[in-house]
């Protein structure tokens, strides 16, 4: 963990904006938020454990947030220290066993790549609490340990930003703590509240946060494209009937580096179509993507780069799930036709490989039709006996 340096400086949050960000996050500032987002921080497994690339979290409305954040971390472990030039294939398990050290630095980019992005490259606005309350309990203001304690940091250049991030990460990390909320308000900040309910475009009186168990999909879209879009289509539609002008729906406005897969409850198919993700999030930049399984939150990855890009690597491939309860399972995925899985399995003859079974169990089934939404026509085989809480 960082060392604990004292906090200096910040602009105190006035009542004004302490009631702007509670209202556009939860709704209300006369009533209190959600106690878990006072007490949940941002923390790995340890790095002696199993999965020390991973991001640990109660089951609580953080969930789709700390998706977001382990899919750049995956990120930044697979591809940011990695060359971009280099030959050399490194097997996936050791790129995944960081020190407690790089587990930090893994943080600390991810934070810092969202936060950027969302600031367009121009400014973030960082939150930290202080130790003294500056905004009073009252009738239209109800008090929640975190947000009357604010301090506003502001940041135009991303190695300043790094540099806060790293003295003062122990803020997003304490045990108990708030780092999660901490994460969101600065999002929330970064982008304005103003700008964030015009995103939502709901009735007055829209706000971030949905009611969802896991948390809500507008807080993934804000951390995935910057902008807190309840659309996930490609660029903008209009949408009116002959009674209504044509009013403009911003949906994903470019290529997502990190990708969205989405598979919904049967009792929400009639809104499926309208629901799935559109080219730009269902092949991102990298192949990375936050899962979205009947509302339980996960990230799916591959460390080949070019996997996206190289139609010969797609056809079969090897995709690693983990959730942020510290579930994890291999897949591999194949996309080949039938002529070429014969011609593969003539020249076989004897093989090292690990045998793969295919399995049909409620859970992998679920996780079977979200990769088909993406993979159509692909024959999915689990590797290893994968739990039944795996979407817990």
């Amino acid at each position: 963990m960082a060392n604990r340096t004292k906090l200096v400086g910040g602009i105190p949050i006035n009542v004004d904006q302490a009631i702007e960000l509670r209202k556009s996050v939860f709704g209300s500032a006369s009533a209190p938020p959600r106690g878990e987002w006072t007490r949940t921080p941002l923390c790995f497994c340890s790095y002696k454990e199993e999965h020390p690339y991973g991001l640990r979290s109660p089951k609580n409305a953080s969930r789709g947030l700390q998706s977001v954040l382990q899919a750049y971390i995956m990120k930044h472990f697979l591809f940011s220290i990695r060359p971009r030039g280099e030959k050399k294939s490194v097997p996936i398990d050791i790129l995944l066993k960081p020190t407690e050290a790089q587990q930090n630095e893994a943080l600390i980019a991810a934070i810092s790549e969202i936060l950027w992005n969302i600031g367009e490259k121009v400014k973030v606005v960082i939150v930290l609490t202080g130790e003294t309350n500056l905004i009073p309990h009252s009738h239209t203001y109800f008090q929640d340990s975190v947000t009357e304690k604010l301090l506003l940091f502001e940041f135009t250049k991303l190695d300043d930003l790094e540099i806060f991030l790293k003295r003062y990460l122990y803020f997003f990390c304490e045990e108990n703590g708030a780092g999660a909320l901490l994460f969101l308000y600065s999002a929330v900040l970064t982008r304005t509240p103003s700008k964030v309910i015009t995103d939502l475009d709901g009735p007055k009186g829209t706000y971030l946060m949905g009611t969802s168990e896991e948390g809500s999909l507008n807080i993934v879209t804000l951390l995935l494209t910057g902008h807190a879009t309840p659309y996930l289509h490609n660029g903008v539609i209009y949408v009116g009937d002959e009674d209504h002008y044509a009013l403009p729906q911003f949906g994903i406005l470019s290529r997502s580096s990190i990708g969205l897969l989405i598979l919904e409850n049967e009792s929400h198919a009639s809104s499926l179509l309208s629901r799935q993700p559109g080219s730009r999030l269902k092949t991102p930049a990298l192949p990375i993507w936050v899962s979205i399984i009947c509302g339980h939150y996960g990230v799916m990855f591959n460390s080949n780069r070019e996997l996206l890009r190289n139609y010969h690597a797609e056809k079969r491939f090897e995709l690693h799930y983990y959730t942020c309860a510290g579930n994890y399972l291999v897949m591999t995925i194949d996309n080949r036709s039938q002529a070429d899985n014969d011609t593969m399995s003539n020249n076989a003859g004897n093989s090292n490989n690990v045998p793969t079974v295919s399995r049909d169990d409620g859970t992998t089934s679920l996780i079977s039709r979200l990769i088909h939404t993406k993979w159509a026509d692909a024959k999915i085989s689990i590797k290893g006996s994968p739990s039944s809480s795996l979407l817990m």
